[in-house]
């Protein structure tokens, strides 16, 4: 069984750089684009048409957001032989479920405290395993940009990954308020990556007009640090003093209690998160790659661990760990 998936590097102005993804990753872009929607009606019915409308509010949302962005996803489209339209889904399903498009447990720890010296970023990507397939390695070199590695689904305007400013970034589904249209997640979490740390990131979120809230966990140079956005606000989470920072899939900044209330957390939020904060507080220090690779594979409560597998469970019961990923930013790792 393959244990990493197909590398793509791509370079130039937007149009050419998205051009040359589009045919790079033509048969997973489409094969993504084929089974979007249909993938989004196994937990709410989503009718083509009012997909179409959140789709071309976005095209225009993000036209005044990051008009280069808009130019890259063009060139996704003609290079992969589908319509802006069909690439724009892709980056606006999560609008399109009220619960979000994923699980995940990831983790942010201080340089003090691993075993290279540098600062670290994980998590599982509790998902869909039927998106798999459509998974790439993503070295985009923009011109006159940070360059950005990323693990992703091909054809999302971004992922989880790492720039070559020394900033890594995952990101987890936070149930809370939503609203139907607004920039698309994924071009806020694109312009986090082309900012230099953590006061950047901030500021890339808090410009755009948000539609779901999310949760972005950061390695930076200035720490651990976890951003839990809504539509309204970005509240920032920092370490205790410990060089270590979790989070899964419920709000931890006060403020969030509110939320917390109206929406259950997603496949068992709080016991991921009590037991991953325990695995890494009872390893040695320094921590070693080999420390967190073994605790994102516990299976204490299997089905429904940290590594999770197929269950019962009404609605997610589907959602597995389908990929972990680890990030060293600093090493470009």
């Amino acid at each position: 069984m393959p244990t990493r998936y197909r590398e793509i590097e791509v370079s130039g102005p937007p149009r050419v750089l998205g051009r040359q993804l589009g045919e790079a990753a033509r048969e997973e872009i489409r094969g993504f684009a084929a089974i979007a929607l249909e993938r989004v009606n196994l937990t709410v019915r989503v009718s083509r048409e009012a997909a179409l409308r959140a789709v071309r509010d976005s095209v225009s949302r993000v036209e005044g957001y990051a008009p280069h962005l808009l130019e890259e996803l063009r060139g996704v489209a003609e290079g992969s032989g589908l319509s802006l339209d069909e690439v724009m889904l892709l980056q606006v399903r999560n609008q399109l479920r009220p619960d979000g498009d994923a699980g995940c447990t990831g983790f942010s720890l201080a340089g003090s405290i691993t075993a290279d010296g540098r600062p670290v970023v994980g998590q599982n990507w509790d998902n869909d395993p039927a998106l798999d397939p459509f998974t790439i390695v993503l070295k985009r070199r923009p011109a006159g940009r940070p360059a950005i590695l990323d693990v992703t689904q091909a054809g999302l305007i971004a992922y989880l990954g790492l720039n070559d400013r020394g900033l890594g970034v995952c990101l987890n589904t936070l149930p809370a308020p939503s609203r139907p249209l607004g920039v698309p997640h994924y071009f806020t979490v694109r312009s986090i990556y082309e900012s230099d740390g953590l006061e950047g990131a901030m500021a890339a979120v808090r410009r755009a007009e948000r539609a779901i809230p999310a949760n972005i966990l950061l390695a930076t140079a200035q720490g651990p640090a976890d951003l839990e956005v809504t539509p309204e606000e970005v509240h920032l989470l920092r370490d205790d003093g410990s060089g270590v920072l979790v989070h899964t899939n419920h709000g931890l900044h006060p403020a969030l209690e509110p939320a917390n209330a109206r929406f259950p957390e997603l496949i068992q939020s709080r016991p991921r998160r009590d037991r991953m904060a325990a695995l890494l507080a009872a390893a040695a220090r320094p921590l070693r790659i080999a420390d967190l690779q073994a605790a994102l594979r516990d299976h204490e409560g299997h089905p429904r661990s940290i590594c999770r597998h197929a269950n019962d469970t009404p609605g997610t019961g589907y959602w597995a760990s389908v990929f972990s990923v680890i990030l060293e930013p600093a090493a470009g790792r």
